[in-house]
């Protein structure tokens, strides 16, 4: 058992001591419980216990193994872990990233990036990525000349974030337009997104329409 006072505190936590069960807060130090529960991913259950407004509870209701409303009684808190002992049973994997884009209020978007990179994570602002590419099981995040990893599908980030500052100019980038510097004509029906460091970005014609109606 271990008892954590932030969330860089929690994710290491879990990775060293494996818990089958993690109580955890939303409103946290450094990274909140959200981006906590991204990180550690499926391997442990969580039940949340939290003073989080009505938006978080509906997602909770949904997708969580179970929520304390603080305050909470004994009795509460031993009919939460009887929950979550009964997922552990039936071994049914707890969804991060759906709960994590369903406590979204719609319209927002999200302002950094947690990214788990060993027993290190980093947090980066979505202003400092220049473009976003697929890899197989994973995005890559390129920022400052950094490459960074995380476990997610391209889609999933897509949806994250704001669609007037991040376009998906191809099936396997997403660029920030504010690195933008030209576009070139690489081939018929095909064009190259040239970024104010020199890099070249594919764009298809498909991602093409959609970077001009932004840009409009």
């Amino acid at each position: 058992m271990s008892e954590c006072a932030n969330g860089f505190e929690a994710v290491k936590a879990v990775a060293d001591l494996k818990p089958d069960l993690l109580l955890l807060d939303i409103q946290m130090p450094r990274l909140d419980g959200f981006e906590v529960l991204e990180l550690v991913g499926r391997e442990v259950s969580v039940v949340f216990v939290t003073a989080y407004d009505k938006y978080a509870l509906r997602a909770f209701e949904v997708h969580a193994v179970d929520y304390l409303l603080k305050p909470f009684t004994k009795e509460r808190l031993r009919e939460a872990i009887n929950r979550a002992r009964g997922r552990l049973e039936s071994k049914d994997p707890f969804p991060p990233t759906e709960l994590v884009s369903t406590a979204r209020p719609p319209g927002a978007y999200v302002e950094r990036i947690a990214i788990r990179d060993g027993a290190n994570v980093h947090v980066l602002p979505v202003s400092k990525i220049d473009y976003i590419e697929a890899q197989d099981d994973y995005v890559c995040f390129r920022s400052e000349g950094k490459r960074l990893l995380k476990q997610q599908t391209l889609a999933e980030i897509e949806g994250a974030l704001n669609p007037s500052q991040f376009v998906r100019v191809h099936r396997s980038y997403i660029l920030n337009i504010d690195r933008l510097a030209k576009l070139e004509l690489y081939a018929k029906d095909s064009h190259a997104a040239i970024l104010r460091d020199g890099t070249r970005v594919p764009v298809s014609r498909s991602g093409y329409a959609r970077l001009n109606e932004v840009l409009k």
